[in-house]
């Protein structure tokens, strides 16, 4: 069967006089996983805006094949604080009626939530929080997932495991991912290739073809981390 691809051609935005995102030309193919660093005001989320159609583009098309899904992960968790975690993943059963809420069990299964699925969003650390964020978008059955430095407000080690969590989804749920961080290592912990962007545009797009598990002390990540940040 044919791959599909999220492509996006010529788009851009200017808030005011700002442009934020100059004329862009990127593809994206099923099942990669693309993250994109640069420094703060970069262009980087209104890249992601503009495909996850949050922000209408200045000019240019984005061309995704009729019937496949984008969804976000917010860097906040944004869980309702009504719902149990349970509910808060299943929420979007609540308009789409073809979605089967019979996935909780393999979802809770899948980020390591079993057990939590009667506690409400207060009684949860953040790394859990984040994990029922991403569990919600991975109940709605997206083709592409849309993250926003998602792991950007959490401790070290929290982080650290909500990155291989992610990378067990990824290996399991074949999704095409497009992550967004302004940390290199993570990029590179993480990204089958990273785009680096710089005063809105997209400076380099660099495949990283190292095997998994990474291990940020090795010469070769040490190395691509290096290109990266002199590219910034």
């Amino acid at each position: 069967m044919k791959e599909w691809s999220l492509s996006v051609q010529g788009i851009c935005k200017s808030y005011g006089a700002k442009q934020a995102l100059q004329p862009t030309n990127e593809v994206f193919d099923e099942h990669s996983f693309t993250c994109i660093v640069g420094r703060s005001g970069c262009g980087k989320t209104t890249l992601l805006r503009l495909l996850c159609g949050l922000e209408k583009s200045d000019a240019g098309v984005i061309e995704l094949p009729r019937g496949k899904r984008i969804a976000p992960v917010f860097q906040e968790p944004r869980l309702m604080p009504w719902l149990n975690v349970g509910e808060n993943i299943t929420l979007a059963a609540q308009h789409d009626k073809s979605l089967d809420t019979g996935r909780l069990p393999e979802l809770l299964r899948l980020l390591e939530l079993e057990g939590t699925e009667k506690l409400y969003p207060n009684q949860l650390s953040g790394g859990m929080a984040q994990r029922v964020s991403l569990g919600r978008t991975l109940f709605y059955n997206p083709d592409i997932i849309l993250m926003d430095e998602p792991f950007s407000a959490l401790d070290y080690f929290t982080r650290q495991g909500l990155q291989q969590t992610l990378l067990r989804l990824y290996a399991e749920e074949r999704k095409t991912i497009i992550f967004v961080t302004h940390d290199v290592e993570e990029a590179l912990l993480l990204g089958d290739r990273v785009l680096i962007m710089d005063s809105g545009r997209v400076r380099e797009a660099l495949p990283v073809k190292l095997p998994r598990p990474r291990q940020a002390a090795d010469s070769d990540f040490q190395l691509l981390r290096q290109k990266i940040l002199q590219a910034l």
